[in-house]
């Protein structure tokens, strides 16, 4: 049977006292990391010890916390701590968390992912304490969205809110903005309607980065005029895993004036086109873009991209040209389709081989490819030693007994003697119409 302590868990005084306590973390973690707190007059029974190292980040995640303890204690120990990650703890009490934050002046940085607040009623007296909060992150939390709205309409100077996890389908539209969020990061709920996107913009004008991975979106909606006005500082938009299967929601991503980075892997529209060309046909219809999928594109490969787009159009009709292919003909002009060069290497070669004065036609190549009705066939990637060997019963002298040259015929230069055994025919570039001359070796 678990203790009572156990199912009540531990309150936020107690796990700093063991945690920080000199025992467990008796060092100071570099300049500017942790401090020495000493408090003047603990009150009778507290868990504090004389003293504690408490770092100005502090990460109590998974340690059973569901109360705030002390709130005496909690000041006098944590007034320099800027960051608190309480995720995977057992708080779900408003009020209690309230109780911690309220009490850590300096606090920017909240995480309290993965804590039971589904259903938890935040009262605005209580959404006070959060406002010197600037990140804040309450992924796996099912928190509803009133009261995200609450917390955006307390906390003044939000820059980053984290989301994800928490099944979200809709949203409602907040009165009041928060006109200092730069990055929402709501990945992984279930907005699949634009028309539920489309009220971030109102609510954060300022937004800068919107991560909305996982989240099936359908399409992209909205025209270029009402993108402009609802999104008109958005630089960076994550839409991995998402349901677009139109090229026409792609361009529309054109429509946001600022927007310079794309993420956009496992979407229907591309699962068709081999890698290579889903990401020549997205640069080249995205022409503002400079980071896809977090690499850089080089001025290089956007003229390569653009280049491929239009020959990847040519043989479309008319009615079936994208907007982007016009914009790029007038650009380039209409390109010919590239010349198809096989640039396998050669397996064979026609050659003559001349012994004193015998001549005879031989054919270097694969046998089973390139079947001959008369003389020796001689692949061009064996070595001289073999072709020693096969030339024996054409000029009927032993290996040991001849000295093979070869002889380019586009050449000025005179023949090659062939005398390293272990070199391949290939490496001389032997073509069709060479000679190999065979010379008895002199006793």
């Amino acid at each position: 049977m678990e203790s009572p302590e156990h199912q009540e868990g531990r309150t936020f005084v107690e796990v700093i006292s063991e945690k920080y306590s000199p025992e467990n973390f008796p060092y100071r973690r570099g300049p500017g990391m942790g401090v020495v707190v000493v408090p003047t007059a603990a009150p009778q029974g507290s868990p504090m010890k004389d003293r504690l190292n408490l770092p100005s980040v502090l990460v109590l995640n998974n340690c059973g916390i569901s109360r705030a303890g002390d709130q005496s204690e909690i000041a006098a120990f944590c007034s320099h701590v800027m960051e608190l990650d309480l995720s995977h703890n057992k708080l779900q009490d408003w009020h209690e968390i309230s109780k911690i934050v309220s009490n850590i002046p300096n606090l920017e940085f909240l995480n309290l992912s993965s804590n039971p607040l589904a259903g938890m009623t935040l009262e605005p007296r209580c959404a006070e304490a959060f406002s010197r909060v600037r990140r804040l992150v309450l992924n796996n939390t099912q928190v509803s969205w009133d009261t995200v709205l609450l917390l955006t309409r307390e906390i003044p100077e939000l820059e980053e809110l984290f989301l994800c996890l928490n099944e979200y389908s809709g949203v409602s539209a907040s009165s009041v903005a928060c006109p200092s969020l730069r990055l929402l990061h709501i990945t992984d709920n279930s907005l699949q309607d634009w028309a539920e996107v489309r009220k971030f913009g109102s609510m954060f004008p300022s937004l800068d980065t919107l991560v909305m991975a996982n989240n099936s979106l359908a399409s992209i909606q909205d025209s270029k005029d009402i993108l402009q006005r609802l999104f008109p500082n958005l630089r960076s938009i994550n839409l991995h895993n998402s349901g677009l299967n139109r090229w026409d929601d792609i361009e529309k991503l054109n429509f946001f004036p600022k927007l310079e980075e794309v993420r956009l892997q496992g979407i229907p529209l591309l699962q068709t086109y081999t890698n290579a060309e889903r990401r020549s046909l997205m640069i080249a219809q995205l022409p503002s873009i400079s980071l896809l999928n977090g690499s850089v594109v080089t001025d290089s490969e956007r003229e390569d991209a653009e280049r491929f787009f239009i020959r990847y159009y040519l043989d479309y009709p008319e009615e079936e040209l994208p907007y982007r292919y016009h914009c790029l003909v007038n650009k380039y002009g209409k390109l010919e389709p590239l010349a198809e060069i096989d640039l396998r290497p050669r397996c064979h070669a026609q050659v003559e081989v001349h012994c004193e004065e015998k001549v005879e036609q031989v054919s270097l190549g694969f046998f089973f490819l390139f079947p001959i009705g008369c003389g020796l066939n001689i692949r061009l990637d064996q070595t001289v030693a073999e072709l020693r060997k096969q030339l024996t019963t054409v000029v009927q002298l032993s290996t040991n007994s001849m000295r093979l040259y070869y002889i380019d015929k586009s050449s000025a230069f005179g023949p090659e003697e062939m005398k390293y055994n272990t070199r391949a025919l290939h490496s001389y570039s032997i073509q069709d119409g060479d000679e190999i001359l065979v010379v008895p070796k002199t006793k």
